[in-house]
């Protein structure tokens, strides 16, 4: 198995990934839980898919693999698509209410 990682792959161990992944993922949590405005939860909701891309990118390198960067593909493009929905979300909801504040969306019940 080592003898079809390239040399450039085995200059980075596998757990510097991990461990960055995992940082990047914990910021985004951080941002959905604790930020109220919907811009940014959206921007840790893309930062938490990237780490995942980034996980699913070095083990599919690490593993001569190409699986994993196939559906790294796959979540880009679910990504694009729920930016897209979600920005245009957001716009219709700052036309209404003249924030993004999410908390006030309490409104939205009835």
């Amino acid at each position: 198995m080592d003898q079809t990682i390239p040399e450039v792959i085995r200059t980075v161990p596998l757990q510097y990934y991990i461990f960055f992944a995992s940082a990047l993922f914990a910021i985004g949590v951080t941002g959905v839980l604790v930020r109220r405005n919907a811009i940014i939860i959206f921007m840790c909701v893309e930062l938490m898919l990237n780490a995942v891309n980034i996980l699913l990118t070095a083990f599919s390198a690490y593993r001569a693999d190409p699986n994993g960067q196939i559906f790294v593909f796959f979540i880009m493009a679910v990504a694009a698509a729920e930016v897209s929905v979600g920005l245009g979300i957001i716009v219709m909801i700052y036309r209404n209410f003249q924030t993004t504040d999410v908390n006030l969306l309490s409104r939205l019940k009835w």
